[in-house]
């Protein structure tokens, strides 16, 4: 994970990465553990209490739903303090682990909220099941070695750091930690380390498909990472399962074989997923990907479905938001970013899977997954709304100043050309160059993977 701080007026980037250690405290530290996961349930019970179900009308469609409608600001000073106090007089241990609670509980309600209005979760209160703690920095303390943890006022649990498998960088401190999570049988523990190239480089879009992912700055311009090899991962692993998937349920033998050629593709395929991540992470300093649905994706063709639900796109954002956080992972609206013109917005109805897109508008002509790429940089730069028009979607970019054509003649054009735009001739028409984009063009950036180097290495185009 990775954000960005201020200090004395300067934006300076660092990356917070979290490892995971075991310890042998875990006795010690259950009943605060079991303490903290009732409080947890006790409050999300209460927030529970303070929703009201409001019947509303989904925007461009005839459905209604129950959406959920909080009687009370819980998110207020004075409903947090109430709430703190309320807790804090049956409470045995640390006072701050009482903060700890309520962030926790919380987040928790606010994803739920999040994942029930997008249709994802029922309309049921979420309850916390895992035994785990986040702990403040108020809570912690580095001393050499061990990571001191206050249960009660002096009173400490010390857990040990010696036998990690990372280094801690140079001069770190309690500050440099992040907020730990304490489980009984492990601690994830979060350092924050100094990035210098994270904030030289630019941020760039990605666009996700089968077999590749295009990504779209005008500093890179066209990058594709060809990811045909980890296709072939999941198409091979399916092929053996599907070998002796149906004799799994009568023999023992069959299900242990079945067993390991998923966690054969498994592995594999999360050593793939690694690789990718490292080269998009390597290009960019902030990353805008597609917020994209599987579940919205699938037809009535089941070979179509397989391809959809063999695809790693959801892994490598998971990765990726691991690594740079939210201050370096944003989230995109797909919507229509093939289909539309990232030069004038004209919209092509008629796609059916073609490689190339073809303009009515202005004329480009250029390669389809690079125009995706184009649309979501856009998105990641200026901004847009979603608004509904005529009953549709529409993704409106928030632009100022230069319109949409201008834009993409001036930053576009040149960064796909090399800055090279003139041919000498005299143009017959202001749209000339690019009617022929899609015959001209090749990524400035091709990533494909080396079976000797095991990696994902720079190709020449």
């Amino acid at each position: 994970m990775s954000g960005c701080a201020l200090i004395k007026g300067h934006r300076v980037f660092s990356v917070l990465r979290s490892y995971s250690l075991e310890h042998e405290c875990g006795d010690e530290l259950l009943p605060l553990l079991l303490a903290h996961r009732d409080v947890v349930n006790r409050i999300l019970e209460e927030l529970w209490s303070h929703i009201e179900w409001k019947k509303r009308k989904l925007p461009g469609k005839k459905q209604w739903r129950l959406l959920p409608k909080y009687k009370v600001d819980i998110h207020s000073g004075e409903y947090k303090k109430e709430l703190r106090d309320s807790l804090l007089q049956e409470w045995p241990y640390a006072a701050h682990w009482v903060d700890s609670v309520i962030k926790t509980a919380y987040s928790i309600f606010k994803t739920w909220r999040k994942n029930y209005v997008k249709g994802e979760r029922k309309r049921r209160r979420p309850t916390a099941k895992r035994l785990f703690a986040r702990a403040k920095q108020t809570l912690i303390k580095l001393e050499g070695e061990k990571l001191r943890v206050t249960i009660k006022p002096d009173e400490y649990v010390y857990l040990e750091l010696s036998k990690r498998y990372f280094s801690l960088p140079g001069e770190v401190s309690s500050a440099g930690l992040g907020e730990p999570i304490i489980t009984p049988e492990k601690v994830h523990l979060p350092v924050h380390y100094g990035d210098g190239n994270q904030g030289g480089n630019p941020s760039v879009a990605w666009d996700f498909n089968l077999l590749s992912l295009d990504g779209y700055s005008p500093e890179t311009g066209w990058v594709r990472i060809d990811t045909k090899k980890l296709a072939s991962v999941h198409i091979s692993s399916f092929e053996k399962r599907r070998s002796v998937q149906r004799k799994a349920s009568r023999s023992k033998k069959a299900k242990r074989v079945l067993s390991k050629y998923s966690n054969r593709e498994r592995n594999r395929a999360r050593k793939h997923q690694l690789e990718i991540a490292r080269v998009i992470q390597s290009v960019a300093g902030v990353v805008g990907l597609e917020e994209l649905k599987k579940q919205g994706m699938h037809t009535r063709s089941r070979i179509w479905n397989r391809r959809i639900s063999r695809s790693d796109w959801r892994g490598i954002a998971k990765i990726l938001e691991g690594r740079m956080g939210e201050a370096g992972v944003k989230e995109l609206d797909p919507y229509g970013s093939s289909s539309y013109c990232s030069r004038c917005g004209w919209h092509n109805r008629d796609l059916n899977g073609v490689d190339v897109f073809v303009c009515g508008g202005c004329g480009l002509r250029i390669d389809r997954q690079l125009n995706a790429a184009i649309n979501l940089y856009m998105r990641l730069r200026f901004g847009y709304t979603v608004k509904r028009v005529g009953g549709k979607k529409r993704v409106q970019l928030k632009m100022e100043g230069a319109s949409q054509r201008e834009w993409w003649d001036t930053v576009v054009l040149p960064s796909l050309l090399g800055g090279c735009v003139l041919t000498g001739a005299e143009r017959k028409t202001p749209d000339e160059l690019v009617r022929g984009l899609y015959d001209a063009l090749k990524p400035k950036l091709y990533y494909a993977y080396d079976r000797y180097a095991d990696a994902y290495l720079r190709t020449p185009t």
